[in-house]
């Protein structure tokens, strides 16, 4: 961009006039700090630091930092990982300490300026190495860029300040929530029951059941290869549940009568539990879709008896710690642990009466619904904060 394209008021600079790179080297044991932070801990989220590390855990020199200067991680730029100091502490020499030159550029603008496309380009394009690319501060002082004037900044500044300040609420939201999931699941499946207790069925202070006791059947799907066909209904490998789903992009298909054969002893039905018992076990998804489908043996089937266990309640069962910790505990073998139909059932479930299952299904569903509200919101927010930031910050003349 050359001077005539710019705002009024805005001028070309060269960087290392407007900010500088502090290079303060410190050893880790003589750090008089209780904060590391590591590439690992800047999240390309955000501006803000929410988690980092001690000294401790790291050696080598570091670099010092102070309350308002910028972390910026110059390895592997094209990360896009930043983040405003909050407090002093140290960080990794493959970050960089820029801190404003207050004369030049507002310490509160500086950051946006980072976190722009134009400046992030930049600094992808003139990092060096094939494998960890990382940016060289005498090439990137070197470089040039728009700025418009102090006054112009603090206005900039207020406006992204205050975008920020709403994607925090957001973000503020979202672990309320979360927590709020969190806790009401604790409270009804507790995580720190002693193994021998669940062995014998026990959960001190709630109702609980074996997992067989409470089940008309607990199988698993075929352990033969079916014959294959171009199309038809839907075959599930292990690899199409994951995270809570299916991923019915299927690659195996069987016809209406190899399904026939397969369901024959055991029909898949709305409200039965598929859960992954091999390998990558643990996986658990409501059966609350109608349509025919077949599985390996890979998946097992639970079906509950619908008066003692709910299914979608057997779910959020089988997903929380308390599940977790037994699926760790009876699953079996080195290469490929496998939790075994036996095992599966003597899994200790808490087994409330019918109607707190549903309620207590039906506020985790309430809770999950506003997690995703709220999802939807943050993900809007922080698409309007980036669209300002890149238009205010280019320089550009308004068409």
């Amino acid at each position: 961009m050359d001077k005539n394209s710019l705002r009024p008021g805005w001028k070309i600079i060269i960087f290392g006039d407007i900010a500088q790179n502090v290079a303060v080297r410190v050893d880790p044991s003589d750090a008089k700090t209780d904060v590391y932070v590591g590439l690992e801990h800047l999240d390309p989220s955000t501006l803000h630091l929410r988690q980092w590390g001690h000294p401790s855990d790291v050696t080598g020199q570091k670099l010092a930092f102070k309350k308002g200067d910028v972390i910026f991680g110059r390895r592997r730029a094209y990360q896009r990982k930043l983040a405003v100091a909050e407090f002093d502490g140290i960080c990794s020499a493959h970050a960089m300490v820029v801190r404003a030159k207050p004369k030049m550029i507002l310490p509160e603008f500086l950051p946006f300026f980072l976190q722009s496309d134009m400046f992030m380009e930049r600094a992808i394009e003139i990092s060096v190495g094939s494998l960890s690319p990382t940016i060289n501060w005498k090439t990137m002082r070197e470089q040039v860029f728009p700025l418009p004037p102090i006054d112009e900044q603090k206005r900039i500044s207020e406006i992204m300040w205050a975008a920020d300040e709403a994607v925090e609420k957001y973000v503020q939201v979202e672990r309320s929530l979360v927590a709020q999931k969190q806790a009401l699941i604790a409270r009804h499946m507790p995580s720190d029951v002693p193994f021998r207790n669940l062995r014998k069925g026990i959960i001190p202070g709630i109702s609980a059941s074996k997992l067989k006791d409470v089940c008309s059947k607990i199988t698993d799907g075929t352990h033969q290869s079916p014959p294959f066909s171009k199309k038809g209904i839907p075959f599930l490998l292990i690899s199409n549940v994951s995270h809570g789903e299916v991923d019915w992009n299927v690659s195996k298909w069987i016809t209406e009568e190899t399904y026939a054969q397969l369901t024959k002893k055991t029909k898949p039905e709305v409200g039965d539990v598929l859960y992954t018992v091999v390998a990558s076990y643990g996986d658990a998804v409501l059966i609350d879709w109608d349509h025919p489908f077949s599985f390996q043996r890979h998946i097992a089937i639970i079906k509950p008896n619908h008066d003692r266990l709910d299914g979608k309640f057997l779910c959020h069962f089988l997903k929380s710690v308390l599940g977790r910790k037994q699926a760790e505990i009876y699953a079996e073998g080195l290469a490929q642990k496998t939790i075994t139909l036996r095992s599966l059932g003597q899994f200790c479930v808490p087994t409330p009466p019918i109607h707190v299952q549903k309620a207590i299904c039906a506020e985790l569903d309430f809770i999950d619904q506003s997690i995703s509200k709220s999802q939807e919101a943050l993900v809007c927010c922080r698409a309007l904060s980036e669209k300002a930031r890149n238009e205010l910050i280019t320089g550009a003349p308004h068409v």
